[in-house]
């Protein structure tokens, strides 16, 4: 459901790397956040830890918590480095298959800044009241997760200053 502007809730999956600097961002914007993860809170270094408020998926698949917070969004955004594989490439496809808007975020060839600056634009344009980021895991990308944690701590912190007002 598309909400007025400004007015912007943050999902991901909780894995490390792009979904995980999503929450973080998130929390420190002081945004509300959430999504899905899989059934027993999977990630690639264990267990997500319960400052991450996630819900569980019957399944502990990363597939069916992929497509649960892509059905559950508004748009997506998904951070990759280079190449678009695996969960991040089937993000790509579910959102294809449900004609849900979908940025793509190429740190291999965009900056921090333009990278902001074109979500910033993505979300004035969508206008979405859940907003799912996507993205590599850590293990696929080293540096994903400060890549999209500089990105989103640029603009999400205008969007909650926002939240009142209405105005991006």
């Amino acid at each position: 459901m598309v909400k007025k502007a400004g007015s912007i809730k943050i999902i991901s999956g909780g894995q490390t790397g792009a979904d995980r600097a999503a929450l973080d961002s998130a929390i420190k914007s002081g945004l509300p956040c959430g999504g899905y993860c899989p059934l027993g809170r999977l990630t690639e270094d264990g267990r997500l830890p319960r400052r991450y408020p996630l819900t569980e998926s019957l399944s502990s698949s990363y597939l069916v918590r992929t497509l649960q917070n892509l059905l559950c969004s508004d748009a997506t955004v998904c951070f990759y480095h280079g190449e678009l594989e695996g969960g991040t490439a089937k993000t790509a496809d579910f959102c294809r298959l449900h004609d849900k808007p979908l940025l793509l975020i190429d740190a291999a060839t965009t900056s921090a800044p333009r990278s902001a600056a074109n979500l910033l634009a993505f979300v004035r344009k969508h206008r979405p009241g859940t907003l799912n980021v996507a993205g590599s895991r850590q293990s696929k990308c080293r540096t994903i997760y400060a890549y999209t944690r500089t990105v989103l701590d640029a603009i999400l912190p205008k969007l909650a200053a926002n939240r009142k007002t209405g105005r991006l």
